[in-house]
């Protein structure tokens, strides 16, 4: 039986003699290259923490010392050392999440896998035992070098540094990268910290060897101890720490388990915040990993152990890619577009934008709210920013959207990946909240393609518009199927239209982005069965088209269909327009239920969320039959008493 076998929680890994942890570690790299290859993950992250992680675990006592992982990335190790040994179905409906989950383990505290959060999570727990009188605990933070250059983590390091006697750890894992290789002056000093002399290797030295000197020696150790700052500043730029208030120790070798151990226990003995700064190597241990540029084996897909090849799949083109032909395109055209990501160049295809135009390409770092008022600014002087980011990290600018970009009337185009059901990631990456609150936003313009054809068209658009924001939102995974639309209603593409044969037009359904496709087979579906059917495909959902009110007005029934959380967003806005035109036409809004939505293939969800074309032809079957009934009976009753 392998060592980690054994291991079912902190306190047996602590019993291990410490000559067989270097075993230990092996096995655990062998087996989550093993099972990556598999099923995929956060490979590359879990690799680099594999000695931070049995360390951590053997210093401190979790879970009555909570140990945050930020992003959650970095877990896997963790996993297998609190007692989860079946990877068989990470991130797949029934197995384990790929990031902490507090249904999975007591050890777990937080899952939200958006960055630069846990220090925040970590201060509030650390004040949380100093006021319920629990000296003799210890809350540790593990965060990447690539998550420090969000904002949010340094508003918590100010509060943090507020108190010198809370007992709060932060280990700072230094690999220099996040996705990709970290940018901007924070990644600067701590690549000037990784590179430079160890203060503390040279303290001891100086200790071991002053005191071995009779009579003299002691002294002078002494005083140069007292000279301590000094020294500290000469040797190693670690002054941004500490004039923050937190003592810091490092660097130190993230893969020297002893080494760790030793840091670490300092840390929790010296009674206040301290940071442990260590260096470790993403993807350490596997070389296909070690040597892949792109981003060291951060989250492949399945693959072969030996080659570390991606294994054979469909050659579908994705909708990222799509998107990244096209502002190549658009670069070329014009020279005034430029382009932002927040430390996810190659994750949202900007890498063939800052390969074609390297002048225009501007890495911020993990730090939404920043791009998008630096966005704001560029277009304030002349230039027309197109800010890429995952949907789900949209929330964590809002109000530079609401309050910079629209409020002052910018022409800042934002390009949404992975919106809409994503699916395996889990709760905190389904891109189900963008459609809602933008509802909300003066004068933005919100599009939603159907298929690559309409990304293309949409993207062009949207960066004519400059004087208000825009958003070009598009899911995750391979493009639809082509819908050419039959005609045109408005702005509006028109893709089913019910025959005009004197057949009563039953229904109307709004099809959203990807959505439509599946409104067009519900369509097909029920005009089987004699169901006159209209599809619309509004493209621009915010604003919508005013001529969806006469065309609402000559059916029986609404429907909309889409892929976002049904309250607040284009269900309602539809609604909403049909009550401000007194069209009293019944409105049915099909979307996803405002839940956080459990780890599973984006299929699978969709299917449990009623989003298929079976489930909805079925629903609106008896919606339309209950209508065209009591229709039918008013008629009838109106026809008696004439």
């Amino acid at each position: 039986m392998a060592l980690f076998e054994s291991i079912h929680n902190p306190e047996a890994l602590k019993k291990l003699p410490a000559d067989q942890l270097p075993a230990l570690a092996q096995e655990i790299r062998e087996f989550l290259v093993d099972s990556c290859s598999q099923t995929g993950g956060h490979l590359g992250p879990s690799l680099g923490v594999v000695e931070l992680t049995i360390a951590l675990h053997r210093v401190f006592d979790s879970p009555k010392d909570p140990v945050l992982f930020d992003t959650g990335h970095q877990a896997y190790a963790h996993k297998l050392l609190t007692g989860r040994h079946d990877f068989s179905l990470l991130k797949s409906e029934g197995g384990l999440s790929g990031y902490p989950s507090r249904s999975e383990s007591e050890h777990d505290f937080i899952e939200n896998s958006h960055a630069s959060t846990a220090l925040s999570y970590a201060d509030g727990m650390a004040k949380a035992n100093e006021v319920q009188g629990r000296a003799d605990r210890t809350v540790v933070a593990v965060i990447g070098d690539g998550a420090l250059t969000g904002g949010m983590a340094w508003e918590a390091l100010n509060n943090i540094a507020e108190r010198k006697d809370r007992r709060l750890v932060i280990v700072v894992n230094d690999n220099g990268r996040s996705y990709s290789p970290t940018r901007g002056g924070l990644a600067d000093h701590l690549a000037s910290l990784r590179m430079a002399p160890g203060y503390e290797q040279a303290l001891d030295l100086a200790k071991s060897t002053l005191n071995r000197t009779p009579v003299v020696g002691p002294p002078i150790y002494e005083a140069l101890h007292g000279l301590k700052k000094g020294i500290k500043d000469a040797i190693q730029p670690q002054m941004m720490f500490e004039d923050l208030g937190l003592k810091y120790l490092g660097p130190i070798d993230g893969h020297d388990e002893q080494g760790l151990e030793k840091a670490l226990r300092r840390a929790r003995d010296f009674g206040g915040p301290v940071i442990v700064h260590c260096i470790t190597q993403k993807g350490k241990g596997y070389a296909p990993a070690e040597n892949h540029d792109e981003d060291q084996f951060h989250a492949p897909g399945p693959f072969d152990v030996a080659t570390g090849l991606a294994k054979p799949g469909t050659k579908a083109v994705k909708w990222t890619s799509v998107f990244a032909d096209t502002m190549v395109e658009i670069g070329a055209e014009r020279e005034d577009v430029v382009a932002i990501t927040a430390a996810m160049l190659h994750p949202t295809g900007l890498h063939k934008f800052a390969d074609a135009y390297p002048d225009r390409i501007f890495d911020v770092g993990i730090a939404e709210q920043h791009a998008a008022t630096a966005a704001t600014g560029m277009a304030m002087n002349g230039l027309h920013p197109v800010v890429a980011v995952y949907a789900t990290f949209l929330n964590r600018c809002f109000d530079q959207v609401l309050m910079d970009a629209a409020l002052h009337r910018q022409g800042v185009t934002f390009c949404l990946d992975r919106a809409g059901v994503t699916g395996n990631d889990g709760a905190s990456h389904n891109g189900m909240w963008d459609m809602s609150i933008l509802q909300v936003v003066p004068g933005l313009r919100l599009a939603a393609p159907r298929d690559a054809e309409r990304l293309r068209i949409l993207l062009n658009e949207a960066v004519a518009v400059d004087d208000a924001p825009t958003v070009v939102r598009y899911p995750k995974g391979a493009v639809a199927e082509q819908v050419d639309a039959v005609g045109k209603v408005g702005s509006m593409d028109l893709l089913r239209r019910a025959a005009d044969d004197g057949h009563t037009k039953d229904l109307l359904i709004v099809g959203v982005g990807t959505m439509a496709q599946v409104a067009c087979e519900v369509a097909d579906r029920m005009a089987a069965q004699g169901i006159g059917v209209t599809v619309v495909d509004p493209l621009w959902v915010k604003p919508l088209d005013g001529a969806l009110v006469d065309e609402a007005a000559g059916h029986s029934v609404v429907a909309v269909i889409e892929d976002n959380g049904r309250t607040g967003a284009v269900g309602d806005a539809v609604a909403r327009l049909l009550r401000d035109h007194d069209v009293d036409v019944p409105v049915r809004t099909f979307g996803i239920a405002q839940e956080f939505l459990d780890h599973a293939k984006r299929d699978d969800i969709l299917r449990e969320q009623g989003l298929t074309p079976q489930e909805l032809s079925r629903k609106l079957t008896e919606t339309v039959s209950r209508h065209t009934e009591s229709r039918r009976s008013a008629e009838e009753l109106a026809g008696e008493n004439a």
